[in-house]
């Protein structure tokens, strides 16, 4: 089992951070990488031609390592999920009697793309929500398998629910989406690199990620995996780094009409970003070693007394079966007044998020069992 790897990060010790979901803290390694390659632009004549390409073929490599993808050129550098999305979107074709579901308050960026293309076709958007607290994130799956029926196109959701953590049977779902010829698309800023994820074991036609959540890199640069269906498609912009031979700077005048292999085309524009590529390697080649699933370990080790004292102060918390160890959302009785006890949060220099009726609660490697300690102590104050 992983233990405490707070001296891998520069978070003060008087500070507890539960807000990985938020933002992640950079490790130190990624910032002196990210140190290094600004300076690099110092001096662009050492910047050649190949190094355009290198980095973003290792980043490629190490993302397919960490989410068991078989080929590297099946992903696609993307700068955010909506615009991960936007490549799906603009490749599905609908007709008026198809359906898109999606889940109750989802995060937006995989919900106002389907609209649109919803609106544009004349289809519908579907949302399933979790109408209890009783036996909540089983119903909810059951509620979302059995909405999925001949008329579904397209399965839009993430791995875990962005605001209180509730897992979805991702391998169920896909296996419903197949017999019903439907897309399934998902966004998994909020799992892959904390939890364990394999696009061999779930073959979703999409897998979409935002780099500086929990995979500890930074903001505006993150990696979408397209299938082979996908990879045919049309990008949603054209540059010149995407196309086939545009490692020969010397011919790209010479226009070429090909797109780089499978997921290439689908590149943001100026993908190499020399600043951002080598700090988000560095993070996924520590995710690998420290491995997702002992992270997930870790996590449960650490708040699973907690939460037995909070659901004992009648907070509502999932279940551990349905939901994940690195993020739980925790639901107030009315005895519990919330402002009160953000105000003590803010006393005790603690950090969640709240989002829609719940507190998110996101640790990680750099918290303690003491830090979930502080946390109760919060609530039996007030």
């Amino acid at each position: 089992m992983l233990t405490l790897q707070k001296d891998k990060f520069k978070l003060p010790d008087d500070v507890t951070y539960l807000n990985c979901a938020y933002m992640s803290p950079f490790l130190k390694i990624v910032e002196e990488a990210g140190h290094q390659s600004v300076s690099q632009k110092c001096f662009p004549f050492q910047i050649t031609g190949e190094d355009f390409f290198t980095a973003t073929n290792r980043l490629k490599k190490l993302f397919a390592e960490l989410v068991t993808i078989d080929n590297h050129e099946n992903i696609a550098i993307i700068p955010s999920v909506s615009y991960g999305i936007a490549n799906v979107t603009n490749n599905i074709t609908l007709n008026k009697s198809d359906e898109i579901i999606v889940v109750g308050e989802q995060f937006p960026s995989n919900v106002y793309s389907w609209q649109r293309l919803a609106d544009k076709s004349e289809a519908k958007v579907t949302i399933i929500a979790a109408d209890t607290f009783k036996n909540r994130g089983k119903n909810w799956n059951i509620k979302i398998l059995n909405a999925i029926t001949e008329n579904t196109r397209v399965v839009a959701l993430p791995h875990v629910h962005w605001s209180d953590g509730t897992l979805f049977d991702l391998k169920a779902i896909r296996e419903k989406t197949k017999k019903n010829n439907a897309y399934l698309i998902i966004d998994a800023t909020q799992s892959v690199g904390a939890l364990p994820f394999s696009v061999k074991e779930i073959q979703p036609d999409a897998l979409i990620c935002a780099g500086y959540k929990w995979l500890l890199g930074p903001y505006s640069i993150g990696l979408a995996y397209y299938s082979d269906e996908l990879c045919q498609g049309i990008p949603i912009e054209e540059n010149w780094i995407n196309r086939k031979n545009s490692e020969d700077f010397t011919g790209l005048v010479n226009y070429e009409g090909n797109y780089q292999p499978k997921a290439g085309r689908f590149n943001v524009g100026e993908m190499s970003n020399f600043a951002l590529t080598p700090m988000l390697i560095k993070s996924i080649e520590q995710l690998i070693a420290w491995k997702p699933e002992k992270i997930q370990q870790y996590c449960h080790q650490i708040s699973k007394e907690a939460i037995i004292k909070l659901q004992n102060l009648g907070c509502y918390i999932e279940n551990e079966k349905y939901r994940g160890a690195h993020l739980f959302g925790i639901y107030l009785p009315k005895s519990i007044n919330l402002e009160k006890l953000k105000a003590t949060f803010i006393k005790n220099n603690i950090y969640v998020s709240y989002r829609g009726n719940a507190i998110r609660v996101s640790p990680h490697l750099y918290n303690t069992k003491a830090d979930f300690d502080k946390f109760v102590r919060c609530f039996e104050k007030i």
